[in-house]
């Protein structure tokens, strides 16, 4: 071996064993290297141009590589002086960096390894500076290995640009390998690292190097302080907040404004709007980031007024809103649908001249959406004048939020026609799409799209298959995705929990929470609800109570209005009538109107008209138009025989103006959803739905079929009453679903409200005679009817 390059044959066993440990002294990229340090004289250079282009790239390296290759290679010391005059003050380096051109600064550095010149340390910092703007790891691993080579891997400026090149690239942990193996860090090496932690959302660690950097007697700058501080606020912890606090007023950058503003948001992200409005208070300078940083506290805790009243005085202050603002303010006009006061900051924002700006147009339909003027965020939508992949996501999600799934799903196939790539947002929303309206083949079309587009792997989108299966009715697709997901986090387990609890499958509800806890997956509020739910819609009374006597003292898991409300509907399924109004008597809190409704609803199944009088005064008290209350009742008193007594409840529901809301069932055929009203006529297919309707209520009377005609509430004869039961709307989407699909497949509908006893009985006769399964999901939960009978037996 030449013995310019003697001192390279054992590279790779130093650069992989003592000097980089992490670097693969596997890689294609170190073999070539050490083939061509073995043999530079003659290098076969077609041969190694193969692998990865080390050497054809930039006119000044072809010409060199034409006349080496050519023999017309110099001897002594003349090409070494001729690319030494080249290369050796690196600013033939620093340009094509500059310009964005990596690959070929890279090369000529190479170069000058080759031919053992020593470059300065700036030509290698600005390598790692391209390098790390263009997040190109691959080729920061080779500047890593030629500084290794160099033996520069020692050098504290070369050190802290390694690991700001791995953290900007995304590899943390080359980033705290290099940090852990520099012999000496300087304030800029902690800030980088911790920084490197914080901005991949391990904030622990970095709160931990922070107070690491203290112990050994390094100062925090005012970098320091910004990066650990945003750790505080994302996970959140208030207390090491506070600490970080107390230690920038002792270093006096209080009056800092960029520290200042970095206080008031990780206060307000923690909770401590007080706190947050105090630092706002003494600023000393305040800039638009610390009004931004301010209103969006305020909004992220549903103070909207505060966030606005923010806005007037900054407008008084002569401070000029960005975007930002107007952002944040219009997400809190959403949150709390405050449509007057979004559309005077939609008159400010044209009036700012910033109404042509893509993520303020994004921010306006969504606020518009939200607050139900759909057509307004339409318009907005229509006339934009670029339209990107949130835009499409905002429109399709007011859509959903509106229930309007056919417009979400329309929007969807115009998306994919434009080109325009969904995200997992986008997906999600479509997907809670429709589960709102149990369009499973659209779902499975969406599952399909997203396996395409590789998003299958997301957790949040793979929670949502979850549910959207379960409420498809299709339990067994969605335990399919739930046991195939790579990772789980809780709301995967509620998720199916969820379906298993709208199912009726207490038991298997019951197992997975103990399989979720022998997974050391900690149980949360939502997880609770759903257990209980599953347990009062399978009368597991006993475990239920337990479980919700165990999930304070056991699990630090205080319950909510939610989990109070399944406890009365777990006693009041059950007939425990007495227990569960003594239940809500009793609750540390006031109950609301849903809890009174639970009981009203059980009273109603037991036909306890003292109670259900008891629990309607007590719902209208809180909701005076609450319809379901008055039917609720009407129907206790036309089951027990009070006709009279129906008759003056229709009459105070109407001097007060209450309105019954309608019942829509609806059901998936051909790709299409299809929807129906109570008495409706007006589908194209009306009147052969009707013809087959009659033929099954014809079938039904046979065997023995009586219509319950208490669930009338309307005060007319028993023919106009019997008319309007079959006019129900699920009997009309199973009708319809019996006439446009083939014999055997399963019928599936979805109502928006809980379905009537009738209709429940009417519908196990009917799988029965046509010899179909039925799936029908209402406002409680799912019901599988097949050869007369109901997977619920009848306890709904």
């Amino acid at each position: 071996m030449h013995k310019r390059y003697a001192r390279f044959s054992n590279f790779k066993q130093r650069s992989t064993a003592e000097k980089a440990p992490w670097i693969d002294n596997r890689s294609p990229w170190v073999h070539v290297r050490l083939a061509v340090m073995k043999n530079l004289r003659y290098p076969d250079f077609k041969q190694t141009s193969t692998h990865e282009g080390l050497w054809i790239e930039g006119p000044w390296i072809k010409a060199k590589v034409a006349t080496m290759a050519s023999g017309q290679t110099q001897s002594g010391g003349g090409l070494k002086s001729r690319v030494s005059d080249s290369l050796g003050n690196g600013e033939n380096v620093s340009k094509p960096c500059q310009e964005r051109r990596l690959k070929e600064a890279l090369h000529l550095v190479e170069l000058m390894v080759q031919q053992n010149i020593q470059a300065p340390i700036s030509t290698y910092a600005c390598l790692l500076k391209g390098c790390t703007r263009r997040k190109a790891l691959a080729e920061g691993r080779r500047v890593h290995a030629l500084i290794v080579q160099r033996g520069l891997d020692s050098n504290i400026i070369l050190g802290n640009a390694l690991v700001n090149m791995y953290a900007k690239c995304g590899s943390v942990l080359d980033a705290r390998q290099v940090f852990d193996s520099m012999p000496e860090h300087d304030v800029f090496s902690w800030t980088t690292v911790i920084s490197a932690y914080a901005s991949h959302s391990q904030g622990e660690e970095a709160i931990n190097l922070y107070q690491q950097m203290q112990q050994t007697g390094i100062l925090p700058n005012r970098v320091s302080f910004v990066v650990v501080l945003k750790a505080c606020a994302r996970i959140p912890a208030l207390k090491q907040g506070k600490q970080v606090h107390s230690d920038i007023i002792k270093s006096g950058f209080e009056s800092d404004v960029i520290v200042g503003n970095t206080l008031v948001d990780m206060y307000a992200k923690c909770g401590c709007i007080e706190r947050a409005l105090l630092v706002f208070n003494n600023m000393h300078k305040r800039d638009v980031v610390s009004w931004n940083a301010m209103i969006a506290g305020y909004a992220q805790q549903s103070l909207v007024k505060e966030a606005l009243g923010l806005y007037g005085n900054m407008k008084e202050e002569c401070v000029q809103p960005n975007n930002v603002t107007y952002v944040v303010l219009l997400k809190a006009c959403a949150s709390v649908a405050a449509l007057e006061i979004g559309k005077q900051l939609h008159s400010d924002i044209i009036k700012s001249g910033f109404e042509s700006n893509v993520i303020i147009e994004n921010a306006l339909v969504d606020m518009y959406a939200k607050c139900g003027c759909i057509e307004d965020a339409r318009q907005i939508f229509n006339n934009m004048h670029e339209r990107d992949v949130v835009s499409l996501t905002a429109m399709i999600a007011g859509y959903a939020q509106q229930g309007l799934g056919k417009e979400a799903l329309a929007l969807y196939k115009q998306m994919k026609q434009e080109g325009v790539q969904p995200n997992s947002v986008t997906y999600v929303v479509l997907l809670k799409a429709c589960a709102s309206l149990a369009a499973l083949e659209q779902g499975k079309q969406l599952h399909s799209d997203i396996i395409k587009s590789g998003f299958h792997s997301d957790v949040i989108v793979g929670n949502t298959l979850v549910d959207m299966y379960a409420k498809c009715l299709c339990l067994e697709d969605a335990r399919r995705v739930f046991n195939n997901m790579h990772q789980r986090n809780v709301v995967s387990w509620n998720a199916m929990i969820a379906g298993y609890a709208q199912h009726g499958l207490g038991k298997d509800a019951l197992a997975l929470l103990e399989r979720m806890q022998r997974e050391n997956i900690k149980p949360n509020q939502v997880t609770y609800v759903s257990v209980l739910s599953a347990c009062s819609h399978s009368g597991i009374v006993d475990k239920g109570r337990h479980l919700f006597d165990s999930m304070r003292r056991d699990h630090g898991v205080a319950p909510t209005m939610d989990h109070y409300a399944c406890m009365v509907d777990l006693l009041g399924r059950a007939g425990r009538l007495a227990d569960a109004e003594d239940f809500i008597v009793k609750m540390p809190i006031q109950p609301n109107a849903v809890v009174w409704m639970t009981l009203l609803g059980a009273a109603r199944n037991h036909c306890h008209l003292e109670i259900g009088r008891r629990a309607f005064d007590c719902v209208v008290k809180l909701e005076p138009e609450n319809a379901a209350a008055y039917v609720l009742l009407s129907n206790i008193y036309e089951a027990v025989g009070r006709r009279d007594e129906v008759a003056k409840l229709r009459k105070e529901m109407n001097d007060a103006g209450v309105k019954k809301v309608p019942g829509c069932s609806w059901i998936e055929v051909g790709n299409q959803v299809h929807a129906f009203v109570a008495g409706d006529a007006s589908h194209p297919q009306s009147k052969e739905i009707r013809a087959e309707l009659d033929r099954l209520v014809g079938l039904m009377k046979e065997v023995g079929y009586m219509p319950d005609l208490s669930f009338v509430l309307h005060d007319v004869d028993d023919e106009k009453k019997e008319n309007a039961l079959f006019g129900h709307s699920e009997k009309l989407a199973i009708s319809f679903g019996l006439i446009s699909t083939p014999p055997g497949t399963p019928i599936r509908i979805k109502k928006n409200l809980r379905i009537c006893g009738d209709c429940h009985n009417a519908t196990k006769i009917i799988s029965k005679l046509v010899k179909r399964e039925i799936i029908a999901r209402d406002a409680n939960r799912v019901h599988h009817f097949t050869d007369g009978f109901c997977s619920c037996g009848d306890y709904w």
